[in-house]
């Protein structure tokens, strides 16, 4: 566990916790680490909402599937970052989505019964995890809303320039790499991978951005600097 202290100290989960305490904090919570190979799920739809998990290596995706299969992708996941909490503390028998590796990854997973009681050695780290665990949902709360403004967007395009104006804003910068291929960008936006291409391909034509896979460049607005 030692190689990946530095990844669970940028977890929010962890935030305020000694390194020096990590060790016996996971042993405390049942933590077990998994390697998951790309492609292969990490819980599927269905299974036993118990655990929360923090993205060690590699990447991970939450997904949706309706009634037909369609999949929709509720986020994407990367090294440090938690999944599963909101199922597992809402007390769900059955995991909604589905958590799928994307590359090969690595994954701790807590078991959630041991976050919410305090052990019989009394942990004092109990509160503040509890305390980090509500603050790491309500940030969620705020990107899903995020989500939902893209897909309630009317025209395909609007929804990929809301999303890639707000992704320039986050970065900082006209240039910037999104976290989702093609397709999982169209999954998490709502659209027609095809329609969503060709909105792309028109957007480049007319010089409003350029882009090459996951790299996209907005045209720079004059007098604006994100410095």
């Amino acid at each position: 566990m030692e190689k990946f202290f530095e990844t669970l100290s940028k977890c929010p989960l962890f935030d305020g916790i000694e390194q020096s305490d990590l060790n016996s904090m996971i042993a405390c919570l049942d933590g077990k680490t998994i390697d998951i190979s790309k492609g292969n799920p990490v819980f599927l739809e269905g299974t036993s909402a118990r655990f929360v998990g923090v993205v060690l290596a590699g990447t991970v995706q939450v997904i949706r599937e309706d009634y037909y299969g369609n999949r929709s992708v509720m986020t994407s996941l990367q090294p440090g970052e938690l999944f599963g909490e909101a199922f597992s503390l809402a007390g769900l028998n059955a995991m909604p989505v589905s958590v799928i590796a994307v590359k090969d990854s690595t994954v701790l997973l807590l078991d959630c019964r041991h976050i919410l009681t305090t052990c019989s050695n009394s942990c004092h780290f109990h509160t503040l995890l509890l305390r980090n665990l509500l603050q790491e949902m309500a940030q969620k709360n705020l990107t899903l809303s995020q989500k939902i403004r893209y897909m309630s967007q009317k025209t395909t395009r609007e929804k990929i320039m809301a999303f890639l104006l707000d992704q320039a804003k986050q970065q900082k910068s006209h240039e910037f790499v999104i976290p989702y291929d093609r397709q999982a960008l169209a999954d998490y936006l709502g659209v027609e991978r095809s329609a969503m291409s060709a909105e792309i391909s028109k957007l480049k034509k007319s010089g409003e951005i350029d882009t090459k896979g996951a790299w996209f460049c907005l045209k720079a607005p004059e007098n604006t600097s994100f410095s």
